[in-house]
């Protein structure tokens, strides 16, 4: 150790002779995005939401520091696949994603479909909505939506009636303006931005793919950040978890029926 850093640490009360410093963790470069329950602004200006939640427990718990920004979904993919970002949050793993980033799994749900209401008894199965050629969906560019919809999606591609927007307020912008009559939507997305544009008596939520099971949660870059630190991360998750702290945060933002749902309780790869 250098004698000017012995001297900072000394100042700053946090090096103890003969006793082993924690090795740093961090800092980190961590990516947010504007979702739904996952990620908004507040009317006085804050931010809250499930991730950041996680996020501000995980770096106590765990004492990694993070250097946190705000991005689009779409940039966030491309920096860590490019290794250009350290972290980010409620990502879906894939096995092309899963290449340059480790998933730390807490969450689970499924797409619903938002149709207009007017439209929802006509258009009450994908193979309906598919089968009326004037039929437009929006959707957010790079999301994953499930194994059901995403086949569905690529049908809808191939007959250009797919409308792909940066993020979900884009969404619902584009829905609002009738330049779509669907959107597809996990239930932490919807509740907060439907009632804010005052959609919610405008729309019917159809479960057209019950059997899918999405999960998603931290996203670490494999190449960024070390094994250690990834470890560290992964026992904070698991003791956030055991202790209830995962449960109550989403409680705070979505419920407690919808919390239960919507939490993976034990993933496979927890620690034993």
């Amino acid at each position: 150790m250098s004698r000017l850093l012995l001297l900072s640490l000394l100042i700053l009360g946090l090096y103890e002779p003969g006793r082993v410093q924690a090795a740093p963790c961090g800092p980190y470069s961590l990516a947010f995005y504007e979702h739904g329950v996952l990620y908004y602004r507040e009317a006085q200006g804050d931010y809250a939401g499930i991730d950041l939640d996680v996020v501000n427990e995980l770096a106590k718990r765990s004492g990694c520091v993070f250097n946190t920004v705000l991005e689009s979904r779409v940039r966030i993919w491309d920096q860590l696949a490019k290794n250009n970002l350290d972290l980010s949050v409620s990502g879906i793993p894939s096995p092309e994603r899963e290449q340059f980033a480790e998933f730390m799994l807490y969450m689970q749900s499924h797409n619903f479909a938002l149709i207009r209401r007017e439209l929802a008894s006509a258009l009450s199965t994908p193979e309906a909505f598919l089968a009326d050629a004037k039929r437009v969906v929006v959707v957010v560019k790079s999301f994953k939506h499930g194994a059901a919809f995403d086949g569905w999606l690529d049908k809808m591609r191939a007959q250009q009636r797919v409308t792909e927007v940066p993020d979900f307020e884009s969404a619902v912008r584009v829905f609002k303006l009738g330049r779509a009559d669907a959107m597809l939507a996990l239930p932490t997305s919807w509740p907060r931005i439907l009632r804010r544009e005052g959609l919610q008596d405008q729309i019917s939520v159809l479960d057209w793919a019950p059997q899918d099971r999405i999960t998603a949660g931290l996203i670490v870059s494999r190449q960024r950040v070390s094994e250690a630190d990834r470890q560290r991360l992964r026992s904070a998750l698991h003791s956030m978890r055991k202790d209830g702290t995962l449960e109550a945060i989403f409680k705070r933002h979505v419920g407690a029926s919808l919390a239960k749902a919507t939490l993976i309780e034990t993933p496979a790869d927890a620690p034993k």
